[in-house]
């Protein structure tokens, strides 16, 4: 099962990051995972937050270019080589990740990862065929 994840361009200067998480935290708006990737004039910083629909509409009255989109979360034993037994699956299975990065939840024992594949439904449908345990949005709240 699929969580929506917000993706905001943003211009690579001072201040950019807070505006950001300042307008997003004055909604009332929870973020439960961030990770920016930049470049040398612009960045992505995509977020899994409690509201994503929300805080794309805020951040659209506020000029920003945001979007939401359907990215998978899943969890792996918080112990070395939970991460990598994941990864050899889906490699085995012809699954290219584009990007990932961690999720923090309050849960013991499990460590939480978010990423986008260019085929949202297979990827969960191999993940949950093999015994993984995918992310629903409720346990953001």
């Amino acid at each position: 099962m699929a969580i929506r994840q917000l993706s905001v361009f943003v211009e690579n200067k001072q201040g950019s990051l807070h505006n950001i998480t300042d307008a997003i935290a004055n909604a009332g708006i929870n973020l439960r995972s961030m990770c920016v990737a930049d470049t040398s004039n612009y960045g992505i910083v995509r977020i899994i937050a409690d509201d994503p629909e929300g805080a794309k509409e805020l951040l659209d009255k506020d000029g920003q270019a945001a979007n939401v989109r359907l990215v998978n979360a899943f969890a792996v034993p918080d112990k070395p080589g939970g991460l990598a037994s994941v990864l050899r699956l889906l490699e085995g299975n012809g699954v290219n990740i584009e990007y990932m990065y961690a999720l923090i939840t309050s849960e013991s024992g499990k460590a939480y990862s978010v990423m986008r594949t260019g085929d949202t439904e297979e990827t969960d449908r191999i993940l949950v065929a093999n015994g993984i345990e995918l992310l629903d949005e409720s346990k953001l709240h």
